[in-house]
C-alpha cells in the first residue's frame, strides 16, 4: 500500500509518502517541510481553535517516522524549507535531494542586517540561510546529498514497485540559482540579481511523477501553468495542485491534460492573498471528482472547512 499525507502545515507544503506492508513502513519519502511557523506574520491570526495545523517536524513525530530514506526539496521558499530545522530535530534522513545544495561549513547571511539590500533580496537570502543553518545544526542527521542538475526529467527506481520522475524547469535557471547562492554565502551579495532571482524561484521548482500499482500522482510544487502545458503533462489519478492554487496555479488546458481524478490543494485557510483563488477551485471542481485542502479553507458556495491535520489518501 501506498500512504499518501498532504500535511497541514498552515502556509507552504509537505507530503509524506509511505510505502507500507502489513503496517509496517517500507520506504518513506518527504517533499519540503513547509513553513517555519504555522502562522505567517503577514497573515491573520490563527483564531479557530478547531484548527489542526501542524509542523511537518510535529507530524512524523506523531507518525511514528523516525527515518526517512529521501527528502526531497523543491525549491527554496520559506513555506517549503522553513521547516527543515523542526523536521532533522526528529528524524535521519539517508538522502536529501535538491537542486542546490549549500557548502559545507556555510556561514550565516543574516539577511536583516543587510539593510543595503532591497527588501526582496533579503527575502531571498533569508530563505536559503532558513536551508543551509537547519543543515549546520543538525549535523550527522543526512547521510548524504544529492545535487539535481535540472537539465533533464530523471526517473529513479525508489523500490521494486514505486518510481517516480523528477521533473524541471528551465534549464539555464539551475546554473544561475548556484551562483547567486554560492555568492553569497562568499559575501557577494548583488541586489538587482537577488531580486530578479526571487521573481524566479517557482518557476525552479522541481514536479514529481509517481508511479504505483499502475496509478500516477503528480505533485505541483510551485510550478506555474504555463510551465508545464505540454506533452510532460499526461493524465494521473491525484494532483497536489501547484502553487496553493492561485490564479497562475493551473488552467483550463493544463487540467484537460492531466484530467486528474483526485486534486489536493495545500494552503493556508484565511489567507489574503486569493490563495486558493476562486476561479481556480471552480475549475478543479469541473474536472476532479474530489477536491481536497489541508487546512480548513471556507469560500461561501464553494468549500466548507474540515478541520484535519492531514489529507490521507491510499493507494492499494
Amino acid at each position: 500500500m501506498l500512504a499518501l499525507d498532504f500535511i497541514n502545515v498552515g502556509n507552504g507544503d509537505s507530503i509524506l509518502v509511505r510505502e507500507m506492508d502489513a503496517g509496517r513502513t517500507r520506504f518513506a519519502m518527504l517533499v519540503d517541510c513547509g513553513h517555519d511557523n504555522l502562522v505567517r506574520d503577514d497573515h491573520p491570526p490563527l483564531e479557530d481553535e478547531r484548527s489542526s495545523r501542524i509542523y511537518a517536524g510535529d507530524f512524523l513525530r506523531r507518525q511514528g517516522v523516525e527515518r526517512l530514506d529521501l527528502l526531497l526539496i523543491t525549491h527554496f521558499h520559506r513555506d517549503h524549507i522553513g521547516g527543515l530545522g523542526r523536521v532533522l530535530d526528529q528524524v535521519e534522513v539517508d538522502e536529501l535531494a535538491a537542486a542546490y545544495i549549500p557548502p559545507a561549513g556555510a556561514p550565516p547571511l543574516c539577511p536583516d542586517s543587510r539593510t543595503e539590500l532591497a527588501k526582496a533580496a533579503r527575502n531571498v537570502l533569508r530563505c536559503v540561510d532558513f536551508y543551509a543553518q537547519a543543515l549546520e545544526t543538525h549535523p550527522g542527521k543526512i547521510g548524504r546529498f544529492r545535487e539535481l542538475s535540472g537539465q533533464r526529467m530523471e526517473t529513479w527506481q525508489l523500490t521494486p514497485e514505486l518510481k517516480m520522475d523528477i521533473l524541471y524547469g528551465e534549464p539555464a535557471l539551475y546554473p544561475r540559482q548556484k551562483a547567486l547562492y554560492d555568492g553569497a554565502f562568499r559575501g557577494q551579495c548583488d541586489s538587482y540579481d537577488l531580486v530578479h532571482w526571487g521573481k524566479s524561484m517557482n518557476v525552479s521548482s522541481l514536479r514529481q511523477r509517481l508511479y504505483y500499482h499502475g496509478k500516477e500522482i503528480v505533485l505541483g510544487g510551485d510550478a506555474y501553468a504555463h510551465m508545464w502545458e505540454t506533452d510532460t503533462a499526461t493524465p494521473c489519478d491525484i494532483l497536489k495542485v501547484p502553487h496553493h492554487a492561485s490564479l497562475s496555479s493551473t488552467t483550463r488546458k493544463l487540467l484537460a491534460l492531466l484530467r486528474p481524478r483526485t486534486a489536493v490543494v495545500s494552503v493556508a485557510a484565511g489567507r489574503p492573498d486569493e490563495r486558493p483563488h476562486p476561479y481556480i477551485i471552480s475549475l478543479l471542481r469541473e474536472y476532479a471528482e474530489e477536491l481536497y485542502f489541508t487546512d480548513a479553507v471556507s469560500i461561501p458556495g464553494l468549500v466548507e472547512p474540515v478541520y484535519h491535520e492531514s489529507v490521507h489518501l491510499e493507494i492499494e
